[in-house]
């Protein structure tokens, strides 16, 4: 099952690759990993998605408490939770292929950010399977070039991740 991680964290040289170091050592993987300084720049939060069973992320949040720049932790899959991620994707655009590029990106609430003689950028913010729904949408030929994020996510509500 895809576990969504947030982990509140000390913003100092070497912290990252810490939390990375303990994935790896223990053979665990890290399918997406997005960082940013919070509100308080001396704080970092780190989005981890990853796969396992409710046992190897229990496993995980433990490991992380460990580590001494660790702050807070917490599962979102273990409350209702928001997830967003960006994609910024080139697609092939030419002749009549245009309008229905632009169509497609209007269905999806997307954004055409840059446009060329041959090519449409195109952002586009959602729930990761909206975004693979409309790289789905296109010719695989017609995708020239793909930039995500990675998940982020925060708790529904009342609820949030501070000291």
């Amino acid at each position: 099952m895809r576990h969504l991680i947030s982990v509140l964290i000390e913003n100092e040289p070497g912290a990252l690759s810490r939390v990375v170091g303990l994935f790896s050592a223990r053979g665990y993987n890290i399918e997406t990993l997005v960082v940013a300084p919070t509100e308080d720049r001396s704080l970092s939060r780190m989005t981890i998605a990853t796969y396992g069973s409710s046992d190897i992320v229990e496993q995980i949040t433990k490991h992380l408490n460990r580590l001494v720049e660790v702050v807070k932790v917490v599962d979102l899959n273990e409350t209702a939770h928001i997830e967003r991620e960006l994609m910024l994707v080139k697609v092939r655009a030419i002749g009549r292929d245009r309008e229905e590029v632009k169509r497609t990106v209007d269905i999806f609430r997307g954004q055409i950010i840059d446009v060329t003689e041959k090519t449409y950028t195109v952002e586009l913010t959602g729930h990761g399977n909206k975004l693979d729904a409309f790289l789905a949408a296109f010719d695989p030929t017609a995708i020239l070039e793909t930039l995500r994020t990675g998940a982020s996510g925060m708790s529904r509500g009342e609820r949030i991740l501070k000291i």
